[in-house]
């Protein structure tokens, strides 16, 4: 099945002569391509729309950007490029206010703490105070709309890794989620989503035709999408999370870590949708922890996506690793606070992972989930 993403929407289906004679600004990164066609900045100058500004988040226009790197203003074709990564989270009002109307388009991966859903959120939030007009041009969530985990996080840890109290994998679409934020947030955002054609809940992104955008550097392939929402979660520990190497989130490892007994402790969990298998790589990279060591690994081989859940898989592997290495595993502190708090959303499931209460952890996870699943019906735009 072949789906259209809201760039093709917008021309195909003549939204884009609404946009002609006014002011437009854009949000947007290399993804937002009419497949075949080109990127929405260039078809939009093309079609005679009035592009005055570009606005551009984490890894920047052209998607290449190391994660965390923050990066200058720029220019594309003449129009001036803002970061959104950096000094400036947010689209400066004063800018927004000059405009007749902002669009957003960003393929993002489906999961909370990855940040173009916080610069989708703060989008909204500076075009409500500003009085402008916002479009969101959807795109597919890759990982389905129907596959939910927690943790929701604690209000008392939003950051840029966790705008809003939505789980770790949230099953919505940009376009759904922008719904959710103006309402709940009450961002007073003049709100239009430009909706896909032919998507539908259940479906993976290699089910919908369109090619893989590679949404940021690491985000190399949907198997690494796919468990991005747990492994992701290592970017908090001293264990390296695949970056580094050709399969970022589809290995960890560390110099110490014995990957032989890890995988004989984890077989007896009944983790499903997946198999392990022993590895030693060496990442390479500024940045990437153990940079040019070997590391003693895991694999990920993804068996049955449906009923993998990689958030539990991760916590379960961090609580055995923390057994089995106590003087060795760590999670990162910086500036007298823990990364990973931020990444997971709550503020006790460290301890309770170093304390070995596992059981308790897997119960937060599921905690308030089926209270969301109700409460985010009324957002959704392509059925329940």
């Amino acid at each position: 099945m072949v789906i259209k993403n809201g760039v093709q929407v917008l021309f195909d289906e003549g939204y884009v002569n609404d946009l002609r004679g006014r002011r437009i600004g854009i949000v947007t990164n290399h993804s937002a391509q009419y497949p075949g066609k080109g990127h929405l900045v260039d078809l939009l100058v093309k079609s005679g729309v009035d592009v005055r500004v570009i606005f551009t988040p984490e890894h920047g226009l052209m998607g290449d950007r190391p994660a965390g790197e923050h990066y200058p203003n720029g220019a594309y074709g003449g129009i001036p490029v803002y970061s959104l990564y950096g000094p400036r989270y947010k689209p400066p009002v004063d800018v927004i206010k000059g405009l007749d109307a902002v669009i957003y388009s960003i393929q993002d991966v489906g999961v909370r703490f990855y940040t173009y859903i916080s610069t989708l959120f703060y989008t909204l939030e500076s075009s409500g105070k500003a009085g402008v007009k916002v479009m969101v041009l959807d795109n597919p969530n890759p990982l389905t709309g129907l596959i939910v985990e927690g943790p929701i996080l604690d209000p008392g840890l939003r950051s840029f890794i966790g705008i809003w109290s939505i789980p770790i994998r949230y099953g919505l679409t940009a376009g759904e989620l922008a719904n959710l934020f103006n309402d709940e947030a009450n961002l007073k955002a003049d709100l239009t989503v430009v909706g896909l054609r032919g998507w539908v809940r259940g479906m993976w992104f290699d089910e919908t035709g369109l090619p893989w955008p590679r949404p940021s550097p690491a985000m190399v392939s949907l198997e690494s999408a796919i468990m991005y929402p747990g492994i992701g979660l290592f970017e908090g520990t001293n264990v390296n999370e695949g970056r580094g190497t050709d399969k970022p989130f589809r290995v960890i490892g560390a110099p110490w870590l014995d990957n032989v007994r890890l995988i004989d402790e984890a077989s007896t969990l009944g983790l499903n949708g997946l198999e392990l298998r022993p590895v030693v790589y060496r990442p390479v990279g500024n940045g990437v922890k153990y940079s040019g060591e070997d590391c003693r690994g895991v694999e990920f081989v993804i068996k049955s996506r449906v009923d993998l859940r990689p958030v539990k898989v991760a916590l379960a592997l961090i609580n055995i690793i923390n057994r089995i290495h106590p003087g060795r595993f760590s999670f990162i502190e910086r500036n007298g606070s823990h990364h990973f708090d931020y990444l997971v959303g709550r503020g006790n499931v460290r301890g309770l992972l170093m304390g070995g209460d596992i059981d308790e952890v897997m119960r937060i996870v599921d905690e308030g989930i089926e209270d969301y699943l109700r409460k985010v019906r009324r957002y959704m735009i392509y059925g329940n």
